[in-house]
């Protein structure tokens, strides 16, 4: 009886002994699974060349005026047609003040015939108060992004408007006397200043811009054809071409020209259309060909790129750096050494079997793992550019940004389960 007790007892401690060891194992090995994950995200390489150059136009300079109050009549970047009024230059400063208020009154008198021919009643009150709330955003917008010329000008809308809305309960005959009386005093007005005042005109049809640097003689899309990479490093301003008055941009074409490696030069060339970024001035990127690769001098040459859209936002660039893109991707980045294939084997009805491999990653997909084909855009340096390898009626086969990639697991297989750290 003691025997079998004891031989019982040793069973007992045998069996506990071989299940806490199996336990043990189990719990080390959960505890020191090495699985890791990373998200996917969006991600786009581009390929670039990051130079230093000089935009480039066919500009002409207004002959400067001497003597006189100039005042400017064009906004930078604005179109002037032939003959069309660039600026005026008056006698004297009481000239100037007379024309402010001459053109103070013209537009009071605008305000005053659109109260007086427009229909009153609430549909006009409301189209003029949406109209004034719009402009209080573009308004607030300007300001925030510190374009001070157009908050200078949807102020002066707003202002405009304001008054349009006053006017709009006025009586019609009321109306009707005050603009007889406005009209009057800037007849007089414009007679005190008959013959005190002078146009300067555009000589031919371009846009103007209202700087004038030295480079219009200097740098010319002719010029640029000819120039080496050690000629174009030491391009230096005319300090002899000035005017008060401005210049004006011809054509709707412009360049941008720049020196950089011979091999950087070809590759570009044969790009085909490129995208153009400068590092300040503009805010969007710029669609370029390559115009001209010059001869190579110690390795390096000059290209001339040129553009055919934007040009009157760059009335004002001429030294930039910039990037010239030639080519881009976009894709989810996943890690290289995510990368997995996997080998399906497939048996038809004949009884032939075929082997099938695809490259994609495990995700973890609530608690297991999940095989999600992917196609390789682009790899770069420890990581890849791809994208879902499968159509849109598998969705949850697709990877997609945000899902949690999986570095590292030991035993990984589609459908195991994992648990994340």
């Amino acid at each position: 009886m003691k025997n079998n007790s004891l031989g019982t007892k040793l069973l007992m401690a045998a069996v506990t002994l071989a299940l806490a060891a199996y336990f043990g194992f189990q719990a080390v090995r959960y505890f020191s699974d090495p699985l890791s994950t990373i998200p996917a995200y969006n991600y786009r390489v581009e390929e670039a060349v990051s130079v230093s150059g000089y935009v480039v136009r066919q500009e002409r300079v207004l002959p400067d005026q001497t003597g006189g109050v100039l005042q400017v009549r064009r906004a930078e970047g604005e179109r002037v047609a032939v003959g069309g009024t660039v600026a005026a230059v008056y006698a004297d400063q009481a000239s100037v003040d007379r024309q402010t208020e001459i053109e103070a009154l013209n537009a009071r008198i605008e305000q005053l015939q659109y109260a007086r021919e427009a229909e009153v009643g609430v549909e006009v009150a409301q189209k003029l108060d949406a109209q004034i709330r719009r402009n209080i955003l573009d308004y607030r917008a300007a300001l925030t992004a510190g374009h001070l010329g157009d908050a200078q000008k949807q102020g002066a809308q707003l202002r405009a408007q304001v008054l349009k809305r006053d006017y709009t309960n006025t009586d019609t005959a009321d109306l009707t006397l005050r603009i007889q009386e406005l009209q009057a005093q800037v007849k007089d007005l414009k007679a005190q200043i008959a013959g005190a005042v002078q146009r300067v005109t555009a000589p031919v049809s371009g846009l103007y811009s209202a700087v004038v640097d030295g480079y219009e003689s200097v740098l010319t899309p002719e010029s640029i054809l000819e120039l080496t990479p050690s000629q174009l490093s030491a391009v230096k301003a005319d300090s002899g071409t000035a005017s008060g008055v401005g210049k004006l941009v011809l054509g709707d074409s412009w360049y941008y020209v720049a020196a950089m490696q011979a091999q950087e030069a070809q590759a570009l060339e044969e790009a085909g259309e490129l995208t153009l970024r400068f590092a300040k001035g503009v805010e969007r990127d710029l669609r370029v060909t390559v115009a001209h690769v010059g001869a190579e001098e110690n390795g390096r040459c000059v290209v001339v790129l040129k553009g055919r859209t934007y040009l009157a936002e760059l009335t004002l660039l001429r030294q930039q750096s910039a990037q010239i893109i030639s080519n881009s991707v976009e894709g989810i980045r996943v890690p290289e050494e995510a990368l997995r294939v996997m080998t399906t084997t497939r048996t038809d009805e004949d009884g032939n079997t075929t082997e099938s491999q695809s490259i994609g990653v495990y995700c973890v997909v609530g608690v297991e793992a999940r095989f999600k084909p992917v196609e390789i855009l682009y790899s770069g340096e420890n990581f890849v550019l791809v994208r879902a390898d499968q159509p849109s009626d598998k969705e949850t086969l697709r990877l997609r940004p945000g899902d949690q990639v999986i570095l590292s697991a030991r035993d990984l297989s589609d459908g195991k389960v994992v648990a994340a750290d």
